[in-house]
């Protein structure tokens, strides 16, 4: 992997792991529910991978700690939290079950965005639906499948990219634990939905003035013709414009285009403000080849303090062209 190291677990991309009731004891890395309907070894230029049918009943266990640097995060087992926190993946359907297990000295939450949840599972002071220090409390999130209302309008379905963080830590809004690094991906499939290459997803998440939590932006390493998901996640204060280079996407749900007849824009920058959350897929070095591609906030003064990092994209032999020491 290739990034920016600290002194704590800071992943530059998640490992996704194939859940089937509950986590395998892989590492640390990321939770994936969407079961591919495929097994088969994925491949760009081969039918791709896609998500299976949702309706499953999932558990995990999620931890949340202090990390050496005085920051905070949420991780899949003990002593192994991450920021961002590990990337979550359901399939429309399906309903998850998260023992949480607070092993900090403050009280914390786990506040869900896109998906379904009753107060109890809200994650909020307020309507008691914390974790007090060394506690455990079970948080149930449940999601669905779009469709016709009783009085026939349409329900969207729960589908999309999403996110999750404290609302307790510092305030009642969580403003302490979100600016500490306690929040993480979740994605919600469509039974059907293309599936990105393993190891080939990365969480980005502009947080102030920083790039998951810090000054520089970590660098992300794909080979051309992989099939690369970027999570894109706003925290803070500030509206960013996020841009990658030589790369697009779909301004949709899945940042695909379903055919000739999808009209959606197609984009390389998009405007993101706090708690926005978005996500693509992309064909590494598709018609631009290898090379360090740059992904930053388009916000110059952002990105002249540091809110960028590199998409590099090797050649199939490992090399990435013109790609030095100077980053």
């Amino acid at each position: 992997m290739t990034g920016t190291a600290s002194n704590h677990t800071r992943r530059a991309f998640h490992r996704r792991l194939l859940a089937s009731g509950a986590v395998a004891a892989v590492g640390t890395g990321a939770l994936s529910a969407a079961t591919p309907s495929s097994q088969a070894a994925p491949s760009a230029a081969a039918e791709p991978r896609r998500a299976g049918k949702g309706g499953a009943t999932r558990r995990i266990k999620l931890y949340a700690e202090k990390l050496a640097d005085g920051q905070m995060g949420y991780g899949l087992e003990k002593g192994k939290a991450s920021i961002p926190g590990p990337l979550i993946e359901i399939v429309e359907g399906d309903t998850l079950h998260i023992e949480f297990e607070n092993t900090m000295d403050v009280a914390v939450s786990l506040h869900p965005h896109g998906v379904d949840y009753d107060i109890a599972n809200d994650g909020t002071k307020m309507n008691n639906s914390h974790v007090e220090p060394g506690e455990t409390r079970t948080y149930t999130w449940r999601t669905h499948a779009p469709g016709r209302r009783k009085d026939g309008s349409w329900r969207p379905g729960s589908a999309g990219y999403w996110h999750y963080h404290d609302h307790v830590v510092g305030t009642e809004h969580g403003t302490g634990g979100i600016r500490n690094g306690l929040y993480g991906p979740l994605i919600v499939r469509r039974e059907g939905d293309i599936l990105p290459d393993p190891d080939r997803q990365f969480t980005i998440v502009f947080n102030d003035m920083t790039t998951n939590n810090l000054k520089k932006g970590p660098d992300f390493k794909a080979t051309v013709g992989d099939r690369v998901e970027i999570i894109m996640i706003t925290h803070g204060e500030y509206y960013h414009t996020f841009h990658v280079h030589g790369h697009r996407w779909a301004d949709n749900r899945t940042g695909l285009l379903q055919g000739p007849d999808d009209h959606s824009a197609v984009i390389d920058t998009k405007i993101t403000g706090p708690a926005d959350s978005f996500g693509f897929q992309l064909i590494a070095g598709e018609g631009v080849g290898a090379g360090a591609w740059m992904y930053h906030c388009h916000v110059q003064s952002h990105s002249d303090m540091g809110m960028a990092g590199l998409l590099l994209i090797a050649k199939p032999d490992g090399t990435v062209p013109g790609h030095g020491d100077h980053h």
